[in-house]
């Protein structure tokens, strides 16, 4: 078991969250499901109270919350893509069916949760010790919605 892993408030959507990413995300799991007893809160008995996958091997578990819950911005999953196809593959995916774009690689998807489709490389970009390179990319993809893999890697390796 792992030492820590997210919890994701669904709205009484875990079911359905769980096969859309699982048809996004290859060699997703879908695990334990725990279901409701009888509650104070008015939830259907029976009905999925917590679900677990293991997403390109994140444990999550997807909990069906008794009341609206929205998402916010504080909280985004990051995927690292090392190619444009990828890139292009998991955003066109997670923005399909009412998600939509947003800046710099940030996507919202129909759920309303957050995810950052970034390159691989960018850690050590952000984190060079050569400012005029990590200033070079952060400008690049100040630009940008969509991240362009190869506009980046020019942007840092021409400064």
């Amino acid at each position: 078991m792992p030492k820590i892993y997210a919890c994701v408030w669904s709205n009484d959507k875990a079911t359905e969250m769980a096969k859309f990413y699982k048809s996004i995300f290859k060699g997703t799991k879908i695990g334990k499901t725990a279901y409701w007893g009888s509650n104070p809160m008015g939830v259907k008995e029976g009905s999925v109270l917590t679900l677990h996958l293991t997403l390109l091997g994140q444990k999550i578990m997807l909990l069906n919350g008794f009341s609206e819950v929205p998402f916010t911005d504080s909280i985004s999953f990051v995927v690292p893509c090392k190619t444009q196809r990828e890139i292009d593959s998991y955003w066109k995916k997670l923005t399909s069916g009412g998600g939509r774009p947003v800046q710099c690689g940030w996507l919202v998807d129909k759920y309303g949760v957050r995810w950052q489709i970034a390159p691989a490389d960018f850690d050590k970009w952000n984190t060079s010790k050569n400012n005029k390179k990590k200033e070079a990319v952060m400008h690049a993809m100040w630009k940008m919605v969509k991240l362009d893999l190869r506009a980046l890697k020019k942007a840092f390796d021409e400064a």
